[in-house]
């Protein structure tokens, strides 16, 4: 092939890889952004792999008004039984913000469950509720108010915080829309929760004020409207919490299901009814442009195959490996789950799951659209196993006590356990200082030695007299007896 031929076919190749190239891009959807809202922060995420469908000032602090109550029914089902008892202090009732309201009259000294409190909580928001929950909870709402921002830290919340159970007007008081459905997610994640949230009326027992108890049905719109034709109506809608004050303006969180696909949208500062419609929009977007693919079920690059999987400084067949059954990847439709790229993260934090050995994390068009933990069978039976083992004394399985007349519980004194091991271990040291004392003087006699005779020597060529001549006039001196080591 002469040089123009070369040069042909390099710019034909050149070409061809364009094209190609061009294609692949084509072939690949981007990621759909056509929508907006007009409340002035919104988000919808994938429940199942937490990726961000839509945002809109999405890392801004917002007042989060009354779905606050999310994070504060999460933190009391975490913490409490739901037969206790809670009881109404007049704080509890008297002690909120004013024109808050007091839904269903109640009263100093009523008594529910920390169940019915809870349905009060999510289906009515009663102020009250979560007034009397806190204090139930941590004794005091300010001891419950730690509570809920330890929580949001455990769920990697770091742009809001919160100062009250209610989500009254409090200017320390804030949420982003990331942080919210991250919160929301947490939320409904618990099964207890997401039964009380997703109720459609329920009773209370009596109180002071209804001797014959009280039965209210849920406020959020978008979970009660069955008429298709309203513009209220949003299939699959089956949870969340509606929030309004001065200061927040209307808030709304929805949980909604079709197919197999879940998603969650948060609206801060919209108005009324415009809220319900921003939300539903942000629902409708995610369920008409996205898909949700199982990890487990689609990736198998480090699964299959014969050849060994290197992790870290590790090897593992592949055969030793799974991925997290949960984990999940959500890219636009048309898309192919093989169109995420991915990367094997190593460094984990220290509360990754037992036998967990990296994290499959996958991106599209530079966004985060999913993970699944990678497992190794053998780290997880060592884990289980370590897990099932219980902590022994070093010298008896016997539980060390701390009370010497109640063996097993605490710290228990035992003197030959104690005593003996170290009388050993003095007594070992002893031997080894004396031999090495012995080692010591021994090395110092031979030094000793080499010196008196390196002196000798040199006297000897001083006087001028050979070796045999000083051995003659030694034995002449001490007769036939042999000269002892040392002697000089």
């Amino acid at each position: 092939m002469n040089r123009k031929s070369k040069r042909i076919f390099s710019w034909l190749l050149a070409a061809s890889l364009s094209v190609l190239w061009s294609f692949n891009a084509f072939a690949r959807p981007a990621w759909p952004a056509d929508t907006g809202i007009l409340a002035e922060a919104g988000i919808v995420i994938d429940y199942d792999s937490e990726t961000v469908i839509f945002g809109q000032k999405i890392h801004l602090p917002y007042a989060p008004a009354s779905i606050t109550k999310l994070l504060t029914a999460l933190v009391v089902i975490e913490n409490a039984d739901l037969s206790d008892t809670v009881t109404f202090s007049q704080d509890a009732v008297y002690n909120v913000e004013s024109g808050s309201g007091n839904k269903y009259n109640l009263e100093t000294g009523d008594q529910l469950s920390v169940e019915d409190c809870l349905y009060l909580l999510l289906l009515q928001s009663s102020n009250q509720a979560g007034n009397a929950l806190a204090e139930h909870v941590a004794g005091s709402r300010a001891g419950f108010v730690d509570m809920m921002n330890q929580r949001i830290a455990q769920l990697g919340c770091k742009e809001s915080n919160f100062a009250n159970p209610s989500g009254l007007n409090d200017e320390n008081q804030y949420v982003s829309a990331y942080d919210m459905a991250r919160i929301a997610r947490a939320a409904f994640s618990n099964p207890k929760l997401m039964e009380i949230d997703s109720a459609k009326k329920y009773t209370i027992g009596p109180t002071i004020n209804n001797p014959n108890g009280a039965t209210f049905p849920m406020e959020h719109k978008l979970l009660m409207t069955e008429d298709t034709s309203s513009d209220l109506y949003c299939k699959g809608a089956s949870a969340g919490k509606t929030g309004y004050t001065s200061l927040a303006g209307n808030t709304l969180v929805t949980y909604a299901s079709r197919d197999g696909q879940n998603l969650i949208a948060v609206v801060l500062k919209g108005t009324q009814p415009q809220y319900y419609i921003d939300s539903k929009a942000l629902l409708e977007f995610g369920f008409a442009n996205f898909q949700t693919m199982n990890i487990a079920q689609n990736e198998t690059a480090y699964t299959s195959g014969e050849n060994p999987i290197t992790v870290g400084e590790n090897n593992y067949s592949p055969s030793d490996l799974y991925l997290d059954e949960s984990g999940a990847v959500t890219v636009p439709k048309g898309a192919e789950f093989s169109d995420a790229d991915k990367e094997l993260v190593t460094a984990l934090p220290e509360d990754h799951p037992m036998g967990a050995i990296a994290k499959v994390q996958y991106t599209y068009d530079e966004r985060q659209v999913g993970s699944a933990w990678l497992f190794s069978r053998e780290a997880v039976a060592a884990a289980e196993s370590a897990a099932q083992t219980p902590p022994k004394d070093s010298a008896s399985e016997t539980p060390v006590s701390a009370d010497p007349q109640e063996p097993g519980k605490g710290f228990n004194f035992d003197f030959a356990k104690v005593f003996l091991p170290a009388a050993i271990l003095l007594a070992m040291f002893e031997v080894a200082s004396l031999a090495a004392y012995v080692i010591r003087e021994k090395k110092r006699e031979r030094e000793d030695l080499a010196r008196r005779r390196e002196r000798r020597r040199q006297r000897l060529m001083e006087s001028g007299l050979s070796e045999d001549e000083f051995e003659r006039l030694r034995q002449q001196r001490f007769g036939d007896r042999p000269q002892k080591r040392g002697e000089r």
